[in-house]
């Protein structure tokens, strides 16, 4: 396998890292933003409830992934960290082929 093709496939899977990553955050930042809006929206009804039955009841939504956004943005890290260690290689490889040559 050629030097070039293992750099540029260390690079394209740390790109793919660096999607997933963004992307787990991003499902974070929505599960979070969520939370939020529901918690408010309970108060709100609280507040406004005309029924002891209407302060307690919650909003029926579905439940926020936050623990799975959190598992996927651990694995793109890993991810991003095994494609860097490609890249590391590679770059010593033709450096001590360059020095080789020399």
């Amino acid at each position: 396998m050629a030097i070039g093709s293992v750099f540029n496939s260390g690079v394209e899977g740390f790109n793919r890292a660096s999607q997933g990553i963004e992307r787990a955050s991003a499902e974070i930042n929505r599960a979070t933003i969520e939370e939020q809006d529901d918690t408010q929206l309970a108060q709100q009804r609280q507040l406004t409830a005309a029924s002891p039955d209407e302060a307690v009841t919650a909003p029926v939504s579905q439940p926020a992934r936050v623990d799975e956004a959190l598992v996927n943005l651990k694995v793109e890290e890993f991810n991003a960290k095994a494609n860097t260690q490609s890249i590391q290689t590679a770059d010593e490889v033709l450096g001590t082929l360059v020095d080789i040559k020399v």
